[in-house]
This record gives structure tokens, sequence and C-alpha cells, in this order.
């Protein structure tokens, strides 16, 4: 859907409104919900973190955290590449 659709739905694609940039994917497959924290590169090339098994409502706090510094890291090695 990401590559095919303009406008995904908010309840497979949203963006988290407490880390600039920082967007989920949701997938349901068999029962079980999982998440993948993404962003985008360059206009449309979407870059995936991490990925995780949801069990409950509330997003983990350490799987954000984590998704945060992928992304940091991600964009500060970008910047450096386009420097060197």
């Amino acid at each position: 859907m990401i590559t095919i659709l303009e406008r995904i739905p908010t309840k497979f694609f949203k963006s988290i409104e407490t880390v600039k940039g920082l967007f989920e994917i949701r997938i349901e497959f068999e029962g079980n919900i999982y998440r993948i924290f993404c962003s985008f590169d360059k206009g449309h090339l979407v870059v995936l973190f991490n990925a995780f098994h949801k069990k409950t409502q509330k997003t983990p706090a350490k799987e954000l955290l984590k998704a945060q510094k992928i992304m940091n890291e991600y964009f500060i090695g970008q910047k450096n590449s386009n420097n060197g």
C-alpha cells in the first residue's frame, strides 16, 4: 500500500506526534499486530528502522527510543556521506 496509494489510511500508517519525522507502519497478520517505525528520506524513499510485535495498546517507550536513536544515526550518516 505504501508504494501504490497516494494516501494511506491512518489505520496502517501514522505519524508519531512526539518524534518529528518518525512514522509507524501497522501490519496485522494471523491475528497478531506488528509495528515498524520508519521515516522519509529524499522525498519518497521510506527508510525502515525497528519492528516489534505489539501486545498492548500503548507503544513501548523502549521501542520508540530505539527507533529515534536509529533514525538519528541514519540521518547523521547520510549527512556525513553527502559532505565527504
